[in-house]
């Protein structure tokens, strides 16, 4: 399981992304994000309550009350064009985190300490 430290910064990232498809509700994100990361993230109630309050102070989702398929009324959150830009930024940071990090995440330490000596 991720702690949920290491992905906190990402939890916006991970929400817009399942809202890029089509508007959801918050079981329903949360359901999502515990299938396709395989049950290694299992994000928090609050985590993501407060996660979807603040993308929406900030616009980049909307949300809006509608009644699901079981008859249940629920709030649902909708991606804006500028959630959009945003989810695009935080994938080119996490493109640049990751090519840092790969610098300093080795499986193979004598090829990292010949970096370091040689550097």
């Amino acid at each position: 399981m991720i702690s949920s430290d290491v992905i906190r910064g990402y939890n916006d990232t991970i929400i817009l992304y399942l809202l890029l498809g089509k508007a959801s509700y918050g079981y329903e994100i949360s359901k999502n994000i515990r299938k396709i990361s395989q049950d290694k993230y299992v994000i928090k109630e609050t985590t993501l309550y407060s996660a979807v309050s603040r993308m929406e102070r900030n616009g980049y989702i909307k949300s809006y009350y509608d009644v699901g398929e079981n008859g249940k009324k629920r709030t649902y959150y909708l991606i804006t064009d500028k959630g959009k830009d945003y989810y695009h930024e935080k994938c080119s940071e996490w493109e640049l985190t990751k090519e840092v990090l790969d610098k300093f995440i080795s499986k193979n330490e004598t090829a990292e300490k010949e970096e370091v000596n040689n550097g």
